[in-house]
């Protein structure tokens, strides 16, 4: 059986690779006729390929090529702060925006008294119409006097940049996988506990007051992320020996 499915998810891959996002496979019938497997055997290699956002099911219709994943590229830390867009329109809507206080957590994160007021934004991003990740910022008050919602439609950093005399300069940022509740499901649009990727930042200001922490959800299906490491002047070869005596090496991580 796990011969077959792999054999199955093999062919599955290089029809995929041979059609662009939208297009239509052929029906599982058919499928399994070509390949002479059984329906279950099909399916259990369909629903790998569609819960790994390669594939699209929908009901009544058939089998579709999922939508290319939005690729968001890492940057070595000597390289100017902000990480290259990644391809697409984005758009940004506010679903909530408050004054709050920061609290023992949040504020030890951005270095001000638990009793310090905070603002709270919560945007769903979209990248052409399709939401993509949700995002929880939270921003000292004293920094963003009167900050609108439509302040926050377009780059917050432009906004800070531009309306506010405030220069992000540096980030510490760690990424983690997790899975999406109901309500956030909800606003992504995809299934209760499918994959995301959980991303926890604090940006700094040129004067190295955090000025932003952030935490935000990243669809699993649709997002993946590209490192670049370089390790050091060695030329490259075996990964393992380069990284011990400072070669160059590429990771991937989707």
């Amino acid at each position: 059986m796990e011969l077959k499915r792999e054999r199955v998810r093999e062919h599955l891959l290089t029809v995929i690779e041979s059609r662009r996002p939208g297009d239509a496979i052929p029906s599982e019938r058919t499928l399994c006729a070509t390949l002479g497997v059984s329906r279950p055997t099909l399916r259990a290699a369909v629903d790998e390929l569609v819960a790994t956002g390669l594939l699209v099911r929908e009901h009544g219709r058939g089998m579709f090529v999922a939508p290319d994943k939005i690729t968001q590229e890492l940057v070595a830390e000597h390289r100017a702060a902000g990480a290259p867009r990644s391809r697409g329109d984005w758009t940004s809507t506010v679903l909530e925006l408050r004054t709050v206080r920061a609290g023992a957590r949040i504020g030890r994160r951005l270095a001000i008294s638990p009793a310090a007021q905070l603002v709270h934004v919560t945007r769903l991003r979209r990248v052409d119409g399709a939401p993509i990740a949700l995002e929880h910022l939270h921003v000292p008050a004293d920094l963003v006097p009167g900050l609108t919602a439509a302040d926050m439609e377009g780059g917050f950093y432009a906004h800070l940049r531009e309306r506010r005399g405030i220069r992000p300069a540096h980030a510490v940022q760690s990424i983690e996988p997790t899975v999406l509740s109901e309500e956030e499901a909800a606003l992504l649009d995809v299934p209760v506990l499918s994959p995301a990727l959980l991303f926890d930042r604090i940006t700094s200001a040129t004067d190295g007051r955090p000025v932003e922490y952030v935490r935000s959800l990243y669809r699993g299906d649709r997002y993946r992320i590209v490192s670049r490491l370089a390790l050091g002047d060695g030329a490259p070869g075996d990964p393992a020996t380069d990284a011990a005596r400072g070669g160059t090496w590429w990771g991937t991580v989707e």
